[in-house]
């Protein structure tokens, strides 16, 4: 008769000695490899922003930049052909740099009077491109603002009618924060568009009380 303990022949086979040491070398390897996919991302993402950086203050300063603006597009090509190829997971990481770049790029479009490119012209995903679009509505102000540095009230007014339409553009979208950040972009270019509006409308009001020139005391 039995008392309900089992024999060393009924036993449990023995819990195995862990994870084959083979496998955690393959772990090892991918996270390396990863781990270096994310190092070259970053320079790449860095040269990116950093040429787009330099190229927008040539715009404004000097008005033309295409050299810079044709290698801002191919780079931005570039890396976004890299990270569908190889950087799916690791996006956030160059989401700045494309934004960027992107915004450069409309910058350099709206400078030459040039139709605005979209997304697919510039092998970009749509979310940094409305990032990047959200972000050119303040390059426009600093368009506006030169224009009434120089008198040019309707050099402002045209810029300022430019900003209107980017920015009614902008609030068309209206998605989930998880998605792409874009509600802070639409609050600051709504803000920049109202400031600079009465910005103009003062210089205008100074322009038509002015009186003309070679008039009399």
């Amino acid at each position: 008769m039995t008392n309900g303990s089992r024999s060393s022949a009924d036993a449990d086979p023995p819990y195995p000695p862990g994870v084959p040491e083979g496998v955690l070398a393959e772990i090892e390897a991918h996270l390396r490899q990863r781990e270096l996919r994310r190092e070259d991302l970053y320079q790449r993402a860095r040269r990116l922003r950093r040429l787009a950086q330099g190229t927008m203050s040539r715009l404004h300063a000097e008005g033309s930049a295409p050299a810079d603006l044709a290698e801002i597009r191919r780079a931005m090509a570039e890396l976004g052909d890299w990270l569908r190829r190889e950087g799916r997971g690791d996006e956030p990481l160059a989401l700045d740099a494309l934004q960027e770049a992107v915004e450069a790029v409309l910058l350099g479009a709206i400078v030459d009077r040039s139709p605005i490119p979209g997304p697919s012209d510039l092998g970009v995903d749509p979310e940094p491109y409305l990032l990047g679009l959200g972000d050119v509505v303040g390059e426009v102000r600093r368009l506006a603002l030169d224009r009434l540095g120089h008198d040019d009230l309707a050099g402002a007014e045209a810029a300022l009618a430019l900003m209107e339409r980017l920015t009614r553009t902008l609030l068309k979208f209206d998605t989930t924060r998880a998605i792409v950040p874009l509600k802070p972009k639409q609050d600051t270019a709504r803000a920049l568009l109202e400031r600079t509006r009465g910005e103009v409308v003062m210089a205008r009001f100074w322009a038509r009380a002015r009186p003309p020139a070679g008039a009399g005391p």
